[in-house]
């Protein structure tokens, strides 16, 4: 995880001390790598709603095609990674579903799940960074390219888990802290630990359409439980 996830307008509501003030999120229940989603981070000590490209270009890649462009940052090692530290350090955001996609192996192929945490909504964390397109002036607006990976962590310490790996995910009590820039590494590193953890502890799933399989349907029918 996370590959596949769900964002719709019920997650501004079942977030409101994230979201507030923002406009209402679109639907999409089926969000893929590659696609924009949203992220609120702070700047200038201001919260903003961003829309970074989900799959993590750092800055001094030469071009949109070069790769691999990771989707996700292991809470392991995003701290410490090449790829990944300066986005820890100035970076952090937070990256607001109603739920994420899980596979488990079957008999009859990978089965889809839907992983949420019941009456509420995911704050996943995540980091965010700047790609400075050359074939652009210095001083165009539209220079920056804002793309994003969402953190991960072991997955089996939620109950009953699908896969190995699941997104770190805050509570109220640890956005501001989250997005703070002043906050140090390991300092958000422990916080992260153990925020995730209490999440990850409410989380249920079930299985769902195989439909979801298709970046083409998007539809709120995908996140209906199987009989």
């Amino acid at each position: 995880m996370c590959g596949r996830f769900v964002v719709a307008r019920a997650t501004s509501d079942l977030l409101p001390s994230l979201l507030e003030g923002f406009p209402e999120l679109a639907d999409n229940f089926n969000v893929a790598p590659t696609t924009p989603v949203p992220a609120v981070r702070e700047r200038h000590g201001e919260r903003e709603l961003a829309t970074p490209r989900w799959g993590f270009v750092p800055p001094w890649y030469p071009d949109l095609k070069k790769r691999p462009q990771p989707i996700n940052a292991r809470i392991e090692t995003v701290a410490t990674s090449g790829m990944f530290r300066k986005a820890f350090a100035s970076g952090r955001c937070v990256i607001p579903a109603l739920g994420y996609y899980e596979w488990s192996e079957t008999e009859n192929g990978k089965q889809p799940h839907f992983i949420h945490e019941p009456g509420g909504a995911l704050a996943m964390a995540g980091i965010v960074t700047a790609w400075p397109d050359p074939a652009k002036e210095e001083d165009d607006p539209d220079r920056w390219i804002l793309s994003t990976a969402i953190i991960t962590r072991d997955a089996h310490v939620a109950p009953g888990e699908v896969h190995d790996r699941m997104p770190a995910c805050l509570t109220p009590a640890g956005y501001d802290a989250w997005l703070d820039g002043d906050l140090v590494p390991d300092d958000a590193l422990a916080l992260l630990d153990e925020e995730s953890l209490e999440v990850a502890h409410g989380l249920a799933h079930f299985e769902v359409s195989k439909d979801v399989n298709s970046v083409r349907n998007r539809g709120p029918q995908l996140i209906d439980p199987l009989p």
